[in-house]
């Protein structure tokens, strides 16, 4: 599965990010999510000091071969196309899947009161360790795409503090530097930030709705651009007083990932419009983390022919798969 060759229009970066996501594609995802999307029921999660995040977990009918713990990327939620794949391509293969809602993403606004950031780390972490804790498994996984891919292995850095046991985390596409990942929404493509800005505006108005007391309203309709919104609601809605700071704050570059105490794989490409493939040199060098890169693949896209069929699902599949038979296997470890 390590080759991933796609030819013509499926080379180009934009194509690649925009048909992973399309209508067409969904509906080629759902036949094949079926089975999982059956068998899943609604979890809320008490992540500690009062809050409460929101997921889905399908499990087998028989013995499961492990959990495997899916967070999507900013705006998007458990029900994103991206989810849906490769959750049921785990599903599928014979493991439970729990689908994580962040804070403010999916149905889940109505769970806190205080506004999702992406610094709200404690937060997941404790709803992994729910996770863990309510749907205990020999073999427990994470992964996670784009802002969810940070999340992922940030909590993987924090794994031993946190005692949080996790033979295998994956990030897709994962944003490495904030700050940079917000220039390149601001000057790419414009349809990028377009559709962040109604994506966030959208979460936003439905959050104010619930809690009126928040007082954003009015000045909401006022913010045109992703900069306009960062400068207001970072101040007045994080701990933060900049946006420099926030974007500090959920960084992984330099030494955020030395602290790793298990397995970690990022997959990235290098034509990503979003996530500059540069910054990946940046990581701190640790001994459990694997870097794959491809040449072609935008963000989070990763379409391997004109079928829309997904070359991400069973390279995810094949890296976990080989994280629980190393030796190719099936039997040996303990592996059902």
């Amino acid at each position: 599965m390590n080759d991933f060759a796609p030819t013509g229009l499926l080379q180009n970066c934009h194509a690649q990010t925009l048909l992973s996501s399309t209508k067409l594609r969904r509906l080629r995802i759902y036949p094949r999510a079926k089975a999982m999307l059956n068998a899943s029921k609604t979890v809320i999660l008490d992540c500690g000091d009062g809050h409460q995040l929101l997921g889905e977990f399908a499990t087998q009918a028989k013995r499961s071969k492990g959990i495997v713990t899916l967070i999507h990327g900013w705006e998007g939620n458990s029900q994103s196309s991206y989810m849906l794949s490769a959750g049921g391509t785990f599903f599928n293969a014979g493991y439970d899947v729990f689908r994580l809602n962040l804070r403010d993403h999916g149905p889940s606004h109505h769970l806190n009161k205080e506004l999702f950031n992406s610094a709200r780390l404690d937060e997941v972490i404790g709803a992994i360790k729910a996770i863990h804790a309510t749907y205990p498994h020999e073999w427990q996984f994470l992964a996670g795409f784009s802002l969810g891919g940070n999340f992922a292995l940030r909590v993987a850095a924090k794994a031993a503090e946190a005692d949080l046991n996790i033979q295998q985390t994956i990030g897709i596409c994962p944003v490495v530097d904030p700050a940079k990942t917000m220039i390149a929404l601001e000057t790419g493509w414009w349809g990028y930030e377009k559709y962040f800005v109604r994506k966030w505006q959208k979460s936003l108005q439905k959050k104010i709705r619930l809690y009126p007391e928040l007082g954003y309203k009015d000045n909401l309709l006022k913010l045109k651009s992703l900069r306009e919104m960062n400068k207001y609601f970072i101040p007045n809605h994080t701990q933060f007083a900049t946006p420099e700071d926030y974007f500090k704050a959920y960084c992984i570059a330099d030494d955020v990932l030395a602290s790793l105490s298990s397995p970690a794989h990022i997959i990235a490409a290098q034509d990503d419009p979003i996530i500059l493939s540069e910054d990946l040199s940046r990581l701190a060098a640790s001994q459990y983390l694997h870097i794959e890169t491809k040449q072609y693949g935008g963000h989070c896209g990763f379409v391997k022919n004109y079928q829309l069929d997904s070359w991400l699902d069973g390279r995810l599949l094949e890296l976990i798969n080989l994280c629980r038979y190393p030796s190719g296997q099936p039997g040996k470890n303990g592996a059902s």
